[in-house]
């Protein structure tokens, strides 16, 4: 009995070692950073108040894994809460604000107004709304933030359509509902992703953000709180890179997403180089 081993498509291979190069860069810059920032805070003896050094955030990390790791998935819940909140209406008003154009030229200045908003005189507001123990508080500030990116981006893909595509609808006599279906929501969702990636990475800064001013011991803002209002600084920035940590895994999943929904799209094929 003889076994056939297909070969890898040569096109999905350069595919993944293409994709395998673009990351040496940033992974050597991260890793020299690194090396830097330790032989800089060792050399010139840097107090920890001020830079912590990155093997004794390590350290810290390590000997407090468990709660700082507990603290981290439950303001990740929060983050990804507010980004579905803030997501969804920022998609929905894109989709209205397209379809009326005149109510979209109207509200527009508006939602420009309460973008201008800093998100940090908000936080206080929707503590009181929701209570300082109520994790949609939290949630309501990460929506803030998701919002307007969101909505900006998909509105500006749904609104980018080529006329010779609405031209092509109208001729088979195309309806509205019909037009946004096959032609405006495809064309948009490129755009709708880019306003989902910068709208993953607010998500957990809008989250620790309403954290600071109040919450649960167990979450990650009150945590980094906590840690230099006790001068332990090492374990704060520990907490940092934890939440830096989340939301980058957070942009990967809706890059993953947006590589299986997008991938017939002609800006992903020329992305990729085909």
């Amino acid at each position: 009995m003889s076994t056939i081993v297909e070969p890898v498509p040569s096109g999905l291979t350069r595919e993944l070692g293409g994709r395998l190069r673009d990351w040496v860069p940033a992974l050597v810059v991260f890793v020299l950073a690194i090396a830097l920032w330790q032989g800089l805070t060792t050399a010139f003896h840097v107090q920890t108040f001020l830079l912590p050094k990155p093997s004794d955030i390590a350290r810290s990390f390590w000997e407090n894994k468990s709660a700082l790791w507990s603290a981290g998935v439950y303001t990740l819940k929060e983050a990804a809460g507010g980004f579905v909140l803030g997501s969804g209406l920022g998609i929905l008003a894109a989709l209205l604000l397209a379809r009326f154009r005149v109510v979209g030229a109207a509200l527009m200045p508006f939602a420009i107004a309460a973008n201008a908003i800093p998100i940090i005189a908000f936080a206080p507001i929707t503590s009181s709304w929701f209570g300082l123990l109520n994790p949609f508080s939290k949630m309501a500030i990460a929506a803030v933030l998701c919002f307007f990116p969101t909505m900006v981006n998909a509105l500006r893909g749904l609104t980018s359509v080529h006329p010779s595509s609405i031209e092509l609808m109208r001729s088979y006599a195309a309806g509205e509902t019909a037009v946004f279906r096959h032609v405006r929501i495809p064309n948009s969702l490129p755009f709708m992703f880019t306003g989902l990636k910068i709208s993953a990475v607010l998500s957990m800064i809008g989250a620790i953000v309403g954290e600071y001013f109040g919450g649960p011991t167990n979450a990650l803002g009150v945590s980094i709180l906590n840690d230099t209002q006790l001068f332990d600084f090492p374990r704060a920035w520990a907490g940092i890179v934890l939440a830096s940590a989340f939301g980058l895994a957070f942009y990967g999943l809706v890059v993953l997403a947006e590589h299986f929904t997008t991938s017939w799209h002609p800006s992903a094929r020329s992305f990729s180089g085909e």
